[in-house]
């Protein structure tokens, strides 16, 4: 099974509202998930993103592809940072 981190569309029309999610890639964009990573909304004059850390390293760790824009977010966050930081450590090992 393909794991991807990606967002699912949630809100109202010409309101969106986003849950950053781990998914099988063969499911529906808003189908069935495995877990819910964090949120993003675009909407507000600053975006607003939260994203449990921990969850998501997890995610990296064990293989989840991340789509281009969770890419974006989380290196905004400093996520993907972190993540070949510590793809690094282990590979010097």
């Amino acid at each position: 099974m393909a794991v991807k981190l990606r967002l699912k569309r949630m809100g109202a029309k010409q309101r969106p509202f986003y849950r950053i999610v781990a998914a099988d890639s063969r499911s529906p964009r808003d189908g069935r998930f495995i877990e819910v990573v964090g949120t993003y909304n675009p909407i507000p004059e600053n975006y607003e993103v939260k994203i449990d850390e921990e969850k998501a390293m997890y995610w990296l760790n064990n293989g989840a592809i991340p789509t281009d824009t969770v890419k974006a977010i989380f290196g905004k966050q400093g996520i993907m940072k972190k993540f070949a930081e510590s793809k690094a450590k282990k590979e010097g090992k």
